[in-house]
Parts: structure tokens; C-alpha cells; sequence
């Protein structure tokens, strides 16, 4: 019994190398196989390469500083002073109204989830049909929509224009138009 199951190791180690051995002859004929194709490859390849353009030449510029204030100068600074104040009284003005008077329902809701649904015309005038979270709200000119002082200032059968009172990059408060256009039949 024991040569029996001896031999049948020896045999079964037996297989298992032979099959690794001819495996390995396997992977070796692809990988050079692979190889020769790379070198092949690499020397049918040129190199694309766009020559660097001339710098362009540079030519100073004398500055005169007969005709301007200098830049270091306390006026500089004062003119800049003017300016600011000038546009931030401006600005002020512009928004001072908004913050004195009631907020509307409608400016709870960011302008992108209201959307115009139709409109209908209502004792000779338009009267815009707003959708917001599933709530349908009727709107006329004057009415106030969105979280930028968004007051509404036309309604067609395809669009709501509203003026808008926004920051822009510099602070200052400017007006901008919006709109929002009739959606149609999504579900």
C-alpha cells in the first residue's frame, strides 16, 4: 500500500511540472513575440516635434510722468477715495429700498427652483403661473420672486423678465436682468 500511494505522489508531482514547464514555454514565445513587435514599433515611430517659435521682442517704454500724478501721491489716493465713495452711496441707494420694505413668499425660493408653469390674463392684464415644491402661486407685474431682490417687471404667455439686484466682483450693488421661461409638459 505504501509504494501505491508513493508512486502516485511521484506521478501527480510529476504532472504538476511538466505542466508548469510547458506553461512557462508558453509565456515565453508570447513575451517575444511581444517584444520584437515594441522594437518594431519604436523604430517606425518618429518624434513630432514643433520647433519653439522667436520670442517676441521687447521694446520699453519711457514714462513720462510730467502729465500724471504719481502714483505715491496723497491726491492718488484721495481720487481713488471719491470714486469709492461715490459708487458705494449709489449702491446704497439702490438697495436701501429693498431692505425697508415686506418680503413677498416667493422670495424665500432660490430663483433656479421656481419655475413658469403659464400664464392666464386676469382683469385685462398678465398674471404669470409660478411652480415651487408643488405649490402653484399666481404672480402679477410688481410681485417680488427669488433671493436677489428679483421684482418682476413683464409677463408674456412664454416668459417672466424680472430686475434682480446682485453684488458684483467689486462689492458694488448693480441691477441685472432675468427671466424665466415657460417649462413645458415634463413630468
Amino acid at each position: 500500500m505504501m509504494n501505491l500511494t508513493h508512486s502516485r505522489k511521484y506521478i501527480l508531482h510529476y504532472a504538476v511540472w511538466l505542466s508548469l514547464l510547458s506553461l512557462s514555454g508558453c509565456f515565453n514565445s508570447k513575451n517575444a513575440e511581444l517584444k520584437q513587435w515594441m522594437i518594431a514599433e519604436r523604430g517606425n515611430t518618429v518624434a513630432k516635434v514643433k520647433p519653439v517659435s522667436e520670442p517676441k521682442k521687447f521694446t520699453p517704454q519711457a514714462y513720462d510722468q510730467s502729465a500724471e500724478i504719481s502714483p505715491f501721491n496723497n491726491q492718488k489716493l484721495l481720487q481713488a477715495l471719491r470714486r469709492d465713495t461715490t459708487q458705494s452711496k449709489n449702491s446704497l441707494a439702490l438697495l436701501a429700498p429693498e431692505l425697508s420694505r415686506r418680503k413677498e413668499t416667493l422670495e424665500s425660493s432660490p430663483l433656479d427652483t421656481i419655475s413658469m408653469v403659464g400664464s392666464i390674463d386676469k382683469n385685462k392684464s398678465k398674471v404669470g403661473l409660478l411652480k415651487v415644491d408643488k405649490l402653484l402661486y399666481q404672480v402679477k407685474v410688481g410681485n417680488y420672486i427669488g433671493q436677489n431682490y428679483g421684482r418682476i417687471t413683464k409677463i408674456t404667455d412664454k416668459e417672466i423678465v424680472l430686475r434682480e439686484i446682485v453684488q458684483d466682483a467689486a462689492g458694488e450693488w448693480i441691477e441685472r436682468t432675468a427671466n424665466l421661461q415657460l417649462q413645458g409638459n415634463e413630468k
